[in-house]
């Protein structure tokens, strides 16, 4: 006699059998099946995720304004959606500007100009001890790099401003330094169309003369003349010009009584800088760390010697007169204008006459990048800077009779 099939599975495996058990089974081999399938669509979805995804997330580095990308011509930017929400366009105010006796001062014009509803008389050109505030700290500290103090500590920066403290820390311009009620100002940049100009003698007779980064005069006096009362530079700029132009005889920055050294300051590198060239130390920390400054200025280091730009000024020159269109993409925290456009303009807001220098214009590819290259080259363009604009902006300042632009055989 048979036995009765045990209840539970079919003893065939692999084939149906009738009745409860073989129902089971097949139900059994479906959600297997289901289950095989799921497995092998996860490991397809896992393998294509992973050739996309990288195994180890970097973090996002912070801005930087040192080894830019290069690019041949202006950039071509992705428009982002749309402008960052908060530029800064709200500032301190400075009562210290010196009242000019010249009846055809700058400040007295330009409000008769397209550039008088942009132009802001109380705007603080330079910052000192009396900006060593908490409450400055604390509204400064919203934007980053040469725009506010988000990148310096207070510690450092209380350190450092309040060793500004001399009766000359907030005037850049004096017309006591003139004697003269018209303080005529020569701001020179270092554009090759300065090669053979011959213009050295017109530029050392203005009353005072402004120069950035590698500032060359030593062999080429007669085409840029040979003073400097103002050399404008960040730390960054400078150290880069010491690198880039040792050969071509930038060994330090200018140095002569007349001098004085006006800081840019993109981080806190420049009030570590500052604090040790007032103290008579060795740079404490940072990218300076161990430096004497006296290997860069010498060993005149009054407070008198110093003056450094306040970040709501070059927030002001970025806001209302070179604003970019590199503000509306992702590369808007690199952008500010570059130190010759600060010096230029700055010389614009605190002298009463202004010409410039070999700064670029129209007819740039005509002339090498400096005018110390020893054989021609191209004027370059990083993403930090926008060099058409500003070269547009030194027109548009020449025909509102603001500024006298040197333009080599293009004209004057």
């Amino acid at each position: 006699m048979r036995r009765p099939p045990a209840l539970g599975c079919c003893r065939a495996a692999l084939a149906p059998c009738p009745g409860r058990c073989g129902r089971g089974a097949g139900l059994a081999l479906a959600l297997l099946a289901l289950l095989l399938l799921l497995l092998a669509t996860q490991r397809r979805l896992g393998l294509e995720l992973s050739s996309r995804t990288p195994t180890r997330l970097q973090a996002p580095r912070p801005p930087t304004t040192e080894a830019l990308e290069l690019v041949t011509r202006s950039p071509h930017l992705t428009p982002a959606p749309s402008l960052p929400p908060n530029l800064g366009d709200t500032y301190g105010r400075d009562e210290t500007s010196r009242s000019s006796e010249c009846p055809s001062s700058i400040r007295k014009r330009i409000t008769g100009t397209e550039f008088g509803a942009a132009f802001l008389a109380t705007v603080p050109v330079l910052q000192w001890a009396q900006h060593a505030r908490e409450d400055e700290y604390r509204r400064l500290r919203r934007y980053g790099g040469a725009h506010g103090w988000k990148d310096v500590s207070w510690d450092v920066l209380k350190a450092s401003l309040s060793l500004l403290n001399t009766s000359a820390s907030g005037l850049l311009v004096d017309s006591r330094q003139a004697a003269a009620p018209c303080v005529r100002c020569a701001v020179v940049g270092n554009g090759g169309i300065l090669n053979g100009s011959r213009v050295g003698a017109a530029i050392d007779a203005h009353h005072l003369v402004f120069r950035v980064n590698g500032a060359i005069t030593a062999g080429f006096e007669g085409d840029v003349g040979n003073r400097t009362s103002f050399y404008v530079f960040s730390t960054n700029t400078m150290v880069n010009a010491l690198g880039s132009y040792a050969a071509d005889g930038f060994k330090h920055p200018p140095r002569s009584p007349e001098t004085r050294y006006v800081f840019l300051p993109d981080h806190d590198r420049d009030y570590l800088l500052l604090r040790a060239a007032l103290t008579h130390q060795r740079v404490d920390r940072g990218r300076e760390k161990g430096v004497w400054p006296q290997e860069f200025f010498g060993e005149d280091l009054r407070a008198d010697k110093f003056r450094m730009l306040h970040p709501d000024f070059i927030r002001y020159l970025r806001n209302r007169f070179l604003r970019s269109d590199i503000l509306a993409t992702p590369h808007w925290p690199l952008y500010r204008p570059s130190t010759g456009a600060v010096m230029l303009l700055a010389a614009i807001h605190t002298c009463d006459e202004v010409s410039a220098f070999g700064f670029m214009t129209p007819g740039y590819r005509a002339y090498s990048d400096h005018y110390f290259d020893r054989g021609h080259k191209e004027v370059q363009f990083y993403v930090n800077h926008d060099l058409k604009l500003e070269m547009r902006l030194w027109q548009r300042l020449q025909r509102s009779g603001l500024l006298r632009l040197y333009t080599g055989t293009e004209g004057t």
